[in-house]
């Protein structure tokens, strides 16, 4: 989580909104991403999608399922449709999000019952850190 934590903080010194995400696998970073849709002007371009496309291209595979994700913000429906669709085994996420959070807060795609994957999924890992990042950087656009 700290290195997806150092990602957030490279998303913020660019203006961005601060998530970051690896993706590991055992102890090698297949991927390392933040949020870029200012920059890319890409709605879809969040740190967990960029992460993703990143580490399916280093594995050769079309699958992550001996893979983890770390990322800091709870995913959003996209993300969580996109760590579904490539088979992530496990997802460790920092801070909640109450306003669009999909794997528990708002609703929960990454362990809904008619989904064909089910990932292991641990919230709340260094929330206070991820969440600290999130609240400094909107305090500061006020």
């Amino acid at each position: 989580m700290q290195l997806a934590l150092a990602q957030a903080t490279l998303a913020a010194a660019e203006g961005e909104v601060p998530v970051g995400a690896v993706i590991m696998q055992g102890d090698q970073v297949l991927a390392a991403a933040h949020n870029e849709t200012i920059a890319r002007r890409d709605p879809t371009a969040h740190a967990e999608c960029l992460a993703l496309r990143e580490a399916l291209g280093a594995s050769g595979d079309d699958r992550l399922l001996d893979a983890t994700l770390y990322v800091t913000l709870e995913p959003c429906a996209q993300c969580a449709g996109a760590i579904i669709l490539a088979k992530v085994g496990r997802v460790v996420f920092g801070a909640w999000d109450d306003k669009a959070g999909m794997a528990g807060s708002v609703y929960d795609i990454l362990r809904h019952p008619r989904l064909n994957h089910h990932p292991e999924v641990r919230g709340g890992v260094l929330a206070g850190e991820c969440g600290d990042i999130l609240r400094d950087f909107f305090q500061d656009r006020r």
